[in-house]
Formats: structure tokens, C-alpha cells, sequence
């Protein structure tokens, strides 16, 4: 089984890193559940080892935290749901590639229970939106808006890190960075989509569907 936790109030960084990283070491010792930790936390960045130091704008803002998992700059903060998560992926067949395609599969699950079509795209990380409310890009394409994150990091095939959920932040507060290293696109939110959707309502959506995708809760 799966423990979940759901963190009140805003949540350091730095503590949340020590947490992750204890308990997946006692998860890969066989000394503790599986586990996924919904969190938020105040306004800060990370950078992700492939992070470009260009792409922090304004490195002013907000703290910014050099993180171990994979991917570049993101944002935190209050309004936006942070699920870490601790799995055995050695347990879970030992294929990287399909636990973060199940991540993935996991958020656009989340998303559908509110009627909305979360996407991936070749070379971008994260679930996008496709914005058929606006202009065309100057390419042609449609314009499509970023709605949730995902990073990852493995220790003896333990996972932590893991996906963030726009619910209702601030979006401005995506400014100080270049997210993911991505320039020609947005940010968007389930609210500023025109979803009156709270955190509680993202919880059950993230429990509900992570046993479609994973085949447990």
C-alpha cells in the first residue's frame, strides 16, 4: 500500500528535501511504505540539474534552491499542488522511461475530472493546455499554456521529487524564471482556466486516478 500525507500550511524546501530523501532511503532499506506527500510552499524557485543560469530573470524574487532532480527551473508556491513522490521503481519494473510516462498519465488523468485536456508534447516537459480561446502563434500553431510540472530524481530505484499542479497561484510569480527553459509559451492554472476548483477538490482527483495509472492508492 501507499501512505498519503497531505502537509497543512506552507512547507519549507528545505525541510521537504530531508523528509524525501530519509524516507526513500527507508524505503529502499524495506523499512517503510511507499508514500505520497501533497504539499505547498511559499513562493520559491528551484533549479533542476539541467537548469541554464540565464533562464532565472530575476534571481531577486524569490528564493532559489538548487534542486537534485531532473529538468530546469520551476516555480513553487501557495495555490499550487505538489504531489512528491516516494516509489519503488525497482519494484515497479526497473523502466524510468514508463514511471515518468505514468506520471504524466497520472496528471492528464487528474486533470480530466474536471473536463480538461492536459497533453504532452515531444521535447517539453510537463502537461500542457491547448488554448483554443487564442491567436494562433506567429508560427501557426495553436497557443497552449503550461498547467503542471514534472522532476524526478532516483536513489537505488526510489523515487522522490515529483509533479506540480497549477490550482489557483499567483502567475505572475512565474515571471522571475524561463519555466522548464521554455520561452514561447504560458503558464495557466486549473482557476485561470475558469475552474472554481480547491486544493481538496485536486486531492481526490490525484488519489482517485493514481490507482487507474498505478494499479494501487
Amino acid at each position: 500500500m501507499v501512505e498519503w500525507i497531505t502537509h497543512d500550511g506552507l512547507l519549507d524546501y528545505d525541510e521537504a528535501v530531508a523528509f524525501m530523501e530519509a524516507r526513500a532511503e527507508s524505503i529502499a532499506k524495506g523499512e517503510a511504505e511507499e508514500c505520497i506527500w501533497l504539499v505547498e510552499h511559499p513562493p520559491l524557485y528551484t533549479a533542476g540539474t539541467s537548469a541554464k543560469i540565464e533562464d532565472l530573470t530575476d534571481p531577486d524574487r524569490f528564493p532559489v534552491y538548487p534542486s537534485k532532480r531532473g529538468g530546469q527551473y520551476t516555480y513553487h508556491g501557495p495555490g499550487q499542488r505538489v504531489a512528491y513522490v516516494m516509489l519503488n521503481v525497482g519494484k515497479r519494473g526497473h523502466d524510468v522511461r514508463k514511471f515518468v510516462h505514468q506520471l504524466e498519465e497520472w496528471v492528464i488523468a487528474t486533470l480530466a475530472d474536471f473536463n480538461l485536456r492536459g497533453e504532452i508534447r515531444e521535447g517539453r516537459v510537463g502537461v500542457w493546455i491547448a488554448r483554443e480561446d487564442r491567436p494562433l502563434t506567429i508560427t501557426g500553431q495553436k497557443a497552449e499554456d503550461k498547467i503542471a510540472a514534472i522532476g524526478i530524481r532516483l536513489r537505488k530505484w526510489v523515487s522522490f521529487h515529483g509533479i506540480s499542479i497549477n490550482v489557483e497561484p499567483d502567475l505572475s510569480h512565474f515571471d522571475g524564471i524561463v519555466p522548464c527553459g521554455i520561452t514561447e509559451y504560458g503558464v495557466t492554472s486549473l482557476v485561470d482556466l475558469g475552474l472554481p476548483v480547491t486544493m481538496h477538490d485536486v486531492d481526490v482527483a490525484l488519489q482517485r486516478s493514481f490507482g487507474e495509472i498505478f494499479g494501487d492508492a
